[in-house]
């Protein structure tokens, strides 16, 4: 984990004029308004005052903030200001790319241009600000010069052209992070020469030439770090501040004394649960042990540093992992890609005796050495064999009652076969990592409340104790949406599937070709995604629309600026386009809603916390699967109206919205509540979008 410099010696931070400062910069007539021409906004200044609030008394804050509230500068020009009158690091965590991109790109550059702008506020205008990604993202320059001098023992004789280009990128860039080198380098060369080793530190690095240690360096100058959930709370399991030798009454999220921004934390719960559990994979245990020794290549670490005793002993524990790994994948997932693990002790051998000779022989190797780079490479190995062992006898002995337990297959050719685990209910993590670490955290999003209700929300991140907030977009729904109901789609069932596919994609062609803007539907499935695509592709070439399809190779990223630059294209995408998309203008005019988003009850995480519930006298539908969907409902509803100016259609196609007793929860979660009931009857004169 990035670690902080010594404060030692500086000076005692000022009291914080947080609250004060926000109210002269969100008011009416103040700051924001008279210095960068921005329009008062009632609701962001009442965030803003309520983030200051939170902040100033370190407290947990829980705010939903409409769309066109503000609500990036309402928290982030609060936090600037504290973090440097405080001396303590504001951390900005997002679910997405394009927010990340946003807040480091528009609106810090937009903060600074305010603080300069401002009477007394000029000192903060020089906060400084750095974005965050795993280590492994970097390259080390220093495990780079040694791979080189190295390549013989490490790399075979046609990894060294990839070697050789990596270096001569490494020239020319700027940061060293993966995702800039075209095409990507190969994962397993890159993992001999990335900093994701305890030989990339700052007794081995130049911190002038060290991509990583350079990162480093400017972290723990910051005021301000930006990083995504995924990092969040890996970095959370991996200990936070206490584990940086703070001490078990350490103050702090990621770094002592630090306070805390959730943006974007719908998806908290989700990710956050992904990141508290185990994940080991054939695919990465081959990796692992291949970097030792690999017998086809006569290539890798214990090349150079380990006897063929050792060697042999990396093959034992090769075949061994995948002989264990096939018998998972032939026994328990014979059938289904994902099968939930209930009993221990499956009949599968574990390689866990190989992985412990190993282990020892590779510690053999280590005490050989000096101290120095190459004995820590060594041992860090050692630690990793430990650990693949450990997570191979958690997951066969189910080892955490509050985890479930589960393997899955993937890959193109779902051959990798992965060991998972997850907490039931990470809320208790959660509100000891992050509520219970004495600092201020911020969550905010556009849906939070189910309804009116914040309740479902807050018990699910462990956050019982902070105060909750609504406030409402500031955008005329009611004069620039149209809502728009199917009432004859039929409600999903087995018997009547395909009927209901063949009238969803009639009213896909229909609704998207009369929209002369763009149009983005949304699906909950993948397989319904594809068969309507191949059955409308042909009509919408014909009428001169363009087809964009999650999954032909594009990204979302790409495939939403397709979309805004197409300007009348129709995208299909599933789970990950329900959040995040941001399409302003006629280039989406109309969002047509598939089905309500309700997760299938069959993953093992949700089966779990549905069985939990269940075994507490709750109902699993009211308590989980219903505030989660509208959740997600209401977020993907919030892809249409992105501005003031924007306008266009709401169309869903899921008629359970009117035959069942849950549907009102669905209309009321919309922006404005009036909307046209439609069926193939009437459609031609009433969607008139």
């Amino acid at each position: 984990m990035i670690g902080l410099s010594d404060e030692g010696g500086s000076e005692p931070p000022l009291p914080s004029r947080i609250r004060e400062f926000a109210a002269s910069i969100f008011a009416e007539g103040g700051v924001l308004q008279s210095g960068l021409g921005l329009e008062h906004r009632p609701q962001q200044e009442e965030m803003a005052l309520a983030v200051a609030a939170a902040f100033r008394d370190d407290a947990s804050l829980l705010f939903e903030a409409g769309t066109g509230v503000g609500k990036s500068l309402a928290y982030l020009l609060p936090g600037i200001i504290h973090a440097v009158d405080a001396k303590r690091q504001m951390i900005v965590s997002t679910n997405t790319i394009s927010l990340q991109e946003q807040l480091e790109t528009m609106d810090l550059p937009i903060c600074r241009r305010l603080f300069k702008a401002g009477p007394d506020l000029e000192k903060y205008a020089g906060f400084k600000a750095a974005v965050l990604v795993g280590k492994s993202n970097y390259l080390c320059t220093t495990r780079l010069s040694h791979a080189l001098a190295d390549r013989a023992s490490l790399f075979a004789e046609e990894d060294y052209a990839e070697l050789q280009r990596i270096a001569a990128w490494a020239e020319t860039s700027s940061t060293g992070l993966r995702h800039e080198l075209n095409p990507p380098p190969r994962p397993d060369v890159w993992e001999a020469v990335s900093a994701d080793s305890s030989s990339c530190a700052r007794k081995y690095c130049d911190g002038e030439h060290c991509f990583y240690q350079r990162t480093r360096a400017r972290i723990r100058e910051a005021d301000v770090i930006i990083l995504n959930h995924a990092l969040l709370f890996a970095l959370i399991n991996a200990g936070g501040p206490r584990a940086q030798g703070g001490g078990a009454d350490a103050r702090g999220i990621l770094f002592p004394d630090d306070f805390l921004v959730l943006d974007e934390a719908h998806t908290v719960p989700e990710v956050a649960t992904a990141h508290f559990g185990l994940s080991l994979s054939s695919y990465g245990v081959e990796r692992s042990l291949k970097f030792l020794f690999n017998a086809r290549t006569k290539r890798g670490l214990l090349r150079k540093f380990g006897s063929p005793e050792t060697q042999r002993l990396v093959a034992d524990a090769l075949e061994a992992s995948r002989v264990f790994f096939d018998s998972i994948g032939t026994g328990l997932l014979a059938s289904r890609p994902v099968v939930r693990l209930r009993e221990a002790n499956p009949s599968a051998v574990p390689p866990n005796i190989a992985l412990e000779s190993l282990e020892r022989a590779i510690g053999k190797a280590a005490d050989k050495l000096e101290d120095g780079r190459e004995r820590d490479e060594l041992l860090e190995q050692r630690l990793r064999m430990g650990a693949i062992r450990a997570g191979i006898t958690e997951w066969l002995t189910l080892g955490d009652e509050n985890h479930v337990y589960w393997a899955e297959r993937g890959g193109r050719k779902q051959t990798i076969v992965s060991l998972r685990s997850a907490p039931i209910d990470v809320a208790p993590e959660l509100a000891a990592r992050v509520f219970g670490a004495g600092v201020g955290v911020l969550c905010t999003s556009a849906t939070l409340a189910a309804g009116e209700d914040m309740g479902p929300f807050s018990a699910r991140v462990g956050a019982g104790d902070a105060r909750t907030v609504v406030v409402r977009s500031p955008f005329d729904f009611e004069r620039n949406m149209k809502v728009y109901v199917a009432a004859d789609v039929p409600l999903p069932s087995p018997q009547e599937a395909k009927l209901a596919l063949d009238v969803l994609a009639d009213y896909i062609r229909f609704c998207a070709l009369r929209v002369p803007g763009g149009s983005l539907v949304l699906f909950t499935s993948h397989g319904d995604m594809r068969t309507v695509a191949a059955g409308l592709r042909e009509a919408f070439h014909e009428a001169g629309r363009p087809l964009l399809l999650q999954g032909e190779g594009l990204d979302r990223t790409e495939l939403t600026r397709r979309m805004r630059s197409l300007g009348n294209a129709i995208l299909f995408g599933t789970d990950s386009f329900w959040t995040g998309v941001d399409v302003p203008g006629d280039a989406l005019a109309q969002v047509i809603i598939t089905r309500l988003p309700f997760d299938p009850p069959t993953h093992p995480v949700t089966e779990a916390q549905a069985e939990r519930i269940r075994d507490n006298g709750g109902n699993p539908f009211n308590e989980l699967t219903l505030p989660d969907a509208l959740i997600k409902f209401r977020q993907g509803v919030g892809r249409l109206i992105r501005s003031q100016s924007d306008r266009g259609a709401i169309t869903i196609l899921d008629s359970r919205v009117l035959a069942k007793m849950y549907g009102r929860h669905f209309i009321e979660g919309l922006p404005k509540r009036d909307f046209v009931r439609l069926t193939r009857e009437n459609r031609d004169a009433e969607f008139n979008p």
